[in-house]
């Protein structure tokens, strides 16, 4: 590691007397991501570069603008409520796939009811769950049936849902989508190498309605690193035009090179340790509740927000990020930094020489690392276990794993239905399974009352940090490192929306 980062500081002296990028190349934008997405199909993925891809790929039937966050016409140019539980919304004409296939209702009914469908095991099960079926009304017009009221539709509608084009889906499916998408976005895929490399051209026939303004880039160029240092040096090398997910310290040396940008910002992405406590959890040591609180108050949030995570991020107490609808902290107890109370509780739980345990993560290394160190400063010596997220999220859903560093940025839904559902509703990484819990965000989620969902909501993080389930740390901040001569916008939704971006 220390190699690495001498190598990258090395580069970054010679990039300060350097030439500027040579960034403007056959209109091609050349960018690196460190996670490898397991499936490309948007349904069959939850990790943040997954989403990223989508976004570019494939078109939803609402747009909600990142300035204002008002919603606007995408595929469908316009939606009523007919009741509580019933959804009308008439579709866009003329719109084609990348494949050629017309737009229509057949793509939007077929998509919903097959990702709606249990059966067919969509991992974002939890943004589609809320749909009992979808009917065609007519060939631009379509009725969503929902199973039960749900407030936060719309936001949804226009997240996480891409529509499929029907035809190819159903000969493709979840494996030939991912191998080659097909959808109606600002851009198509031309090259999918798995795990190493994406190719993206500009769709030139994408409809001159959309919200979204035409690709001034023509190609995107997605290459598939794992070592942030190395993306680092590579940049620098002018082989790369655009990263993100910069580590501060290292964001700082790159901001002293004349022909990189660097800017950053507060995401909705959250970040926690969850503790198993379910039946059969492989860490019986954490169904105490004073070892939870133990670990609650063993780590500095403060301190790392200064040295590793980012000082325009802000500590969180409850399991949701503060913007969000129904997110509050109001009557919960917090767990401040106490090594002291930290250790009493742990001697009190009959621990007091601590113990070993494994942590599981899969991004932000360095931060897994401080959180270790604070952890062995009160006794609790966790071994580091680092694998790529879908690894980490089924050894936690098998019960293999128990104790994790995770982070959520909730598929960029600005409603807390995103977040705290997804891990205490008994869905498959409910790591905890509280009744109670479950029943607040089950009330939380369907009423069409914003009061009564605010109080539901309320209730169930305080009962969640009263029971210390999670340890909530911080909001992360994204740091993003690119040419000087692209125009780069930054949106706190965690999406790079390179169908804006252009050279100067």
């Amino acid at each position: 590691m220390k190699v690495r980062q001498a190598a990258v500081a090395l580069a970054v002296t010679l990039a300060i007397a350097g030439s500027a990028h040579a960034a403007k190349r056959d209109n091609t934008l050349r960018i690196a991501g460190n996670q490898v997405p397991e499936s490309l199909d948007a349904y069959f993925n939850n990790v943040r570069l997954g989403v990223i891809i989508a976004h570019h790929i494939w078109d939803q039937l609402i747009y909600r603008d990142p300035k204002s966050n008002e919603y606007k016409p995408l595929l469908a140019t316009g939606w009523k409520w007919a009741d509580p539980k019933s959804l009308e919304l008439e579709l866009r004409k003329g719109v084609r796939f990348h494949n050629g296939e017309a737009f229509d209702a057949d793509d939007v009914v077929y998509t919903l009811n097959f990702v709606s469908n249990p059966a067919n095991k969509a991992i974002t099960q939890q943004n589609v769950n809320w749909i009992e079926k979808a009917e065609k009304i007519d060939q631009y017009k379509v009725r969503i049936l929902l199973k039960k009221p749900f407030p936060a539709a719309l936001e949804y509608l226009a997240g996480p849902i891409p529509i499929y084009p029907n035809e190819y889906y159903a000969k493709a499916g979840p494996k030939g989508m991912s191998e080659k998408p097909v959808g109606t976005g600002p851009y198509r895929v031309s090259e999918h190498q798995p795990g190493r490399l994406i190719r993206f051209e500009r769709n030139q026939d994408y409809f001159k309605e959309s919200p979204r303004p035409q690709p001034a880039i023509e190609k995107i160029e997605l290459r598939l690193i794992p070592d942030q240092n190395t993306q680092a040096a590579e940049l620098m090398a002018k082989g790369l035009d655009w990263i993100f997910n910069v580590p501060p310290d290292q964001a700082k040396q790159l901001g002293a090179v004349r022909d990189l940008s660097v800017v950053a910002g507060e995401t909705m992405r959250v970040v926690w340790l969850t503790m198993a406590t379910r039946e059969g959890s492989p860490v019986p040591v954490l169904k105490d509740i004073r070892v939870r609180k133990a670990i609650a108050h063993a780590i500095n949030r403060e301190a790392m927000l200064k040295t590793v995570v980012g000082e325009s991020a802000r500590v969180i107490h409850t399991l949701c990020f503060p913007q969000q609808f129904g997110c509050t902290d109001e009557g919960a107890p917090r767990y401040p930094y106490d090594p002291a109370k930290a250790k009493a509780l742990l001697a009190e739980a009959g621990h007091p020489n601590g113990f070993e345990i494994d942590l599981y993560a899969y991004r932000e290394r360095q931060q897994t690392e401080a959180m270790i160190g604070y952890l062995r400063a009160v006794g609790i010596r966790a071994n580091l276990r680092y694998m790529q997220y879908a690894a980490m999220r089924d050894a936690l859903r098998e019960s293999k794993a128990g104790f994790a560093h995770q982070t959520w940025g909730s598929f960029s839904v600005n409603d807390v239905s995103a977040m705290m559902p997804v891990f205490f509703k008994f869905q498959a990484d409910d790591v905890t399974r509280d009744e109670k819990v479950r029943d607040l965000l089950d009330a939380g989620d369907t009423s069409v009352n914003p009061n009564v969902r605010r109080s539901a909501y309320k209730h169930a993080l305080t009962r969640m940090a009263e029971e210390a389930y999670v340890a909530p740390l911080y909001s992360l901040p994204v740091y993003y490192a690119y040419s000087k001569e692209l125009d780069f916008r930054p949106y706190a939704d965690e999406i790079p929306r390179f169908w804006e971006a252009r050279w100067k």
